[in-house]
């Protein structure tokens, strides 16, 4: 706040920050340049002085995405430093926080749903994220002392898309409620094997 006026954020913030909203609420094919720029209080100019194109904005908005991806995971680590099996618990709580919260799923599987051409430039950044992702989980599940780490983290990933469908095409009384409970009867099989 400068005298009493507060200060807007940067034109380019603004774009970024609305288009991720319209992008999630809406998909990425539902909305355009003109709506993005309107809402953001901007114009196609500043859009693109920013962005060259409406799929470069859509590759900052997944990568913004997984920057806040990135940062849960600090907090999983800053919440029980050193417990890695405490942070695997914590993860599957935070994905059922999220399904609860949100029923429009994750942003980078719904996005490579819709881009559905297979050179589409975002393609390749869905894909080194959602990869670097899984290695998290599997680095968690491994230090958390489970034998086989990759099969229960491709588990458990699988397990959270599928109730993020659940949860978008029956709603929250589906299959989706029960993922705390196959999440964590997930872990502690494979931490009996």
């Amino acid at each position: 706040m400068t005298d009493g006026v507060v200060e807007r954020t940067r034109p380019r913030d603004r774009i970024l920050e609305t288009a991720q909203d319209m992008f999630h609420k809406h998909g990425i094919k539902g909305v355009g340049v003109d709506a993005i720029t309107e809402a953001a209080g901007t114009n196609k100019m500043t859009l693109y002085r920013h962005f060259e194109s409406k799929d470069e904005l859509i590759i900052e908005c997944l990568r913004a995405t997984a920057a806040k991806a990135a940062r849960i995971w600090d907090e999983f680590e800053a919440a029980h430093p050193g417990d890695k099996l405490a942070q695997l618990h914590a993860w599957v709580q935070k994905a059922s926080e999220m399904l609860s919260a949100d029923c429009r799923g994750c942003d980078m599987a719904n996005a490579a749903v819709e881009l559905s051409e297979t050179d589409h430039p975002a393609r390749r950044v869905i894909k080194e994220l959602k990869e670097a992702q899984r290695e998290k989980l599997v680095a968690l599940c491994r230090d958390a002392g489970v034998g086989q780490a990759e099969l229960l983290a491709d588990t458990l990933s699988l397990l959270l898309e599928g109730a993020r469908v659940s949860m978008q095409s029956v709603g929250a009384e589906g299959p989706s409620a029960q993922f705390v409970r196959m999440a964590e009867g997930l872990i502690a099989s494979f931490r009996a094997r």
